[in-house]
């Protein structure tokens, strides 16, 4: 049984979630602001986190800062419609996913089972190469590490394996639906920017001048693809 999170100061909100994730089978975890959220995250073994942005306290852009200092579990963001500049900021800072509310029950439990299966597969061998290389980067996915001309990079998952997939096809480009299918394991339904923005931190941690990318480089109209010798 996997341990879902929820946390929201609106209660109504918490006891819907609460609802949807029992009826599959998900043992459910509450938390009503940030700093409750994080203490759980420290004491309990939380499998998936369901974030929303604007909260008392400590709202969701600072708790997902915070939660990743200590855990790669998956978020999922809630956020309003209202809130395109906070969904960029959540994904920026580490966030997995974002349902908009009011959220589709069908999506939202679609989603956590995307983001559970990707997180408890990961690191279960199931890959190609043990090392792969482009440049000056290296991936060594035996021990989950990335490096930059020898120096650690921290990414998330996320992050981890859109960087694995784009070095697993070098110089093929590879398209944001294509990205988020094989990534997210999921259909590409309402993916708006979720790839670019996590594509753009990607640049952010590996690129010299992200603005002039040499690694991970864009095929206008088409998609993403890797350069193997960071030309």
């Amino acid at each position: 049984m996997y341990n879902i999170l929820v946390c929201d100061d609106e209660k109504d909100i918490v006891s819907a979630l609460e609802i949807y994730l029992k009826s599959d089978g998900y043992s459910v975890y509450k938390a009503y602001n940030g700093k409750e959220a994080l203490k759980m995250i420290e004491n309990e073994e939380i499998h998936l986190v369901l974030l929303d942005i604007m909260m008392p306290q400590m709202d969701g852009i600072e708790t997902m800062v915070k939660i990743r200092e200590i855990s790669n579990v998956p978020v999922i963001l809630l956020t309003a419609k209202s809130e395109d500049t906070d969904k960029v900021l959540g994904l920026t800072v580490g966030a997995d996913d974002y349902v908009t509310k009011p959220f589709n029950p069908v999506e939202l439990q679609a989603r956590v089972k995307s983001q559970l299966r990707r997180y408890m597969l990961l690191g279960s061998g199931q890959t190609g190469k043990a090392k792969l290389r482009a440049g000056g980067i290296e991936l060594d996915d035996k021990s989950k590490e990335v490096t930059l001309d020898g120096e650690p990079v921290s990414l998330t998952k996320t992050e981890y394996e859109i960087l694995k997939l784009l070095m697993e096809h070098p110089g093929e480009v590879l398209s944001p639906n294509q990205i988020y299918e094989e990534v997210w394991k999921d259909s590409p339904y309402g993916i708006e920017n979720t790839v670019a923005v996590h594509i753009r931190h990607l640049r952010e941690k590996l690129e010299y001048n992200p603005a002039e990318p040499r690694y991970i480089q864009v095929v206008w109209g088409r998609g993403y693809k890797m350069c193997q010798e960071g030309n």
